[in-house]
């Protein structure tokens, strides 16, 4: 059987699962690859050739370079929203609760603008001078140390990419309805950057730990003194202060100067704005891992300490930010992710996850970072459910909805990382559903 779309000859052989989904090594294909853009050219162009009618801009000068520069003046869709979304809640709320979610339908690749970054805070962004702002490292170490913005810079420094994910991203998604919210709203408390710092390991070293030591405790210097403990195997493995995102200086709403960051551990582990590590035998049992950041379980009782990140995926295109305006070849393509290591594979499902495609992978694939997945799709005009689900190197597999309640019950409020369902009907108009 062959159908031909868009000029595209397709074999009943590119078909790897029902629903339309065809076979990753299409993008392989000069053929798909010149028909999408042959397409695209048609639609934009219709018979007008370049060089008619010149529009304003190729006219006149254009202005001249930015000390520091700026997105297009056409890019305003791609914002952080800032959420709670009623006006008067958000001035009531403003001063212990501040989300900024990033926008993750207008992105690409895996790298968030540092101006997209999500942002979660629990009392504001701090104004610190970096020349009075310090780091001391203290408690069970031979020689407590202080340290600056310019002492860390002469230590040697490393730059790996990694992800950061809120432990409340997702949440609304353990309530027993489908919600109407946006793909931003849903899952945008996550991010990845290229992060430059100093190992936490190489600090610790210097200042010689006890060897009964057991947790390290982290304390910004926000108004709220946000603390969290962190196991001392992780502290020396990968922890790291970070004192650059992507190139720059990391930004106020990021930690600046300094910030404490733990791949792959929840985000509100890796502290912002941090001045203390004090190094302890037992955990400082902080408001943030007892009152808050547990996980309730079917028995009412409470998980303590769930730092690591499981294994998790979502598609962000097509999502509810848009809508298929028409029937013909499209790229579904998303995130991937785990806390664990690397991501080793993404299937996607377009039938509620009866049937599954392996998705292709955008390399290098780093550990502890967004993996961009994405596999070609021939929407027929029929209704589809759309799913992506990730598998980890150490073989951990994104569960369904219902393995997850099954096993954690409709108490949770953190950690919400099953598969997630996007439905798509005949007009074309998608809505997140559950399947």
């Amino acid at each position: 059987m062959f159908k031909k779309k868009n000029s595209l000859v397709i074999d009943a052989a590119d078909h790897s699962a029902r629903g339309g989904l065809l076979n990753r090594r299409l993008f392989l294909s000069s053929a798909i690859a010149t028909s999408a853009a042959l397409a695209t050219t048609r639609a934009a162009y219709g018979q007008e050739m370049v060089g008619e009618g010149q529009e304003d801009w190729v006219l006149y000068p254009g202005s001249d370079a930015l000390e520091y520069s700026n997105r297009s003046r056409f890019e305003v869709a791609s914002v952080k929203r800032l959420l709670p979304n009623d006006p008067q809640e958000f001035l009531d709320l403003r001063l212990t609760k501040f989300v900024a979610r990033t926008p993750l339908d207008h992105l690409m690749g895996t790298i968030t603008p540092n101006g997209l970054h999500f942002e979660r805070s629990h009392q504001g962004i701090p104004d610190i001078d970096p020349n009075k702002h310090s780091l001391v490292i203290h408690g069970m170490v031979k020689n407590p140390l202080k340290f600056d913005i310019s002492a860390l810079e002469n230590y040697p420094t490393v730059s790996r990419n990694y992800y950061i994910e809120c432990s409340g991203n997702s949440s609304i998604l353990w309530q027993k309805t489908p919600t109407d919210q946006s793909l931003q709203e849903i899952h945008g408390l996550l991010s990845g950057s290229e992060w430059t710092g100093v190992l936490l390991s190489t600090l610790l070293d210097e200042c010689g730990i006890s060897s009964d030591a057991k947790w390290i405790i982290a304390e910004g210097a926000d108004n709220g003194m946000m603390t969290r403990s962190i196991p001392i195997d992780k502290a020396l493995d990968d922890t790291m202060i970070a004192i650059r995102q992507n190139g720059e200086r990391i930004r106020p709403s990021q930690g600046y100067p300094m910030r404490l960051l733990n791949p792959g551990f929840e985000g509100n582990t890796s502290v912002k704005w941090l001045r203390s590590i004090y190094v302890s035998d037992r955990p400082v049992m902080s408001v943030q891992e007892t009152a808050k950041y547990t996980d309730m379980m079917p028995d009412n009782k409470a998980l303590q300490f769930t730092l690591e990140q499981d294994v998790k995926s979502i598609i962000t295109r097509p999502s509810n930010a848009m809508s298929l305006k028409k029937h013909g070849l499209y790229e579904i393509t998303g995130l991937a992710w785990s806390g664990k290591g690397k991501i080793a594979r993404v299937e996607v499902s377009a039938d509620g996850g009866n049937t599954w495609a392996d998705a292709a992978l955008e390399g290098p694939i780093h550990t502890k970072m967004l993996t961009r997945f994405r596999v070609p799709w021939l929407w027929e005009g029929g209704s589809a459910i759309l799913q992506s689900r990730a598998i980890d190197e150490f073989g951990r597999i994104q569960p369904t909805r219902k393995e997850l309640i099954d096993a954690r019950g409709r108490n949770g409020i953190y950690h919400f990382h099953a598969v997630h369902s996007w439905g798509v009907a005949k007009s074309g108009k998608i809505k997140h559903v559950y399947a």
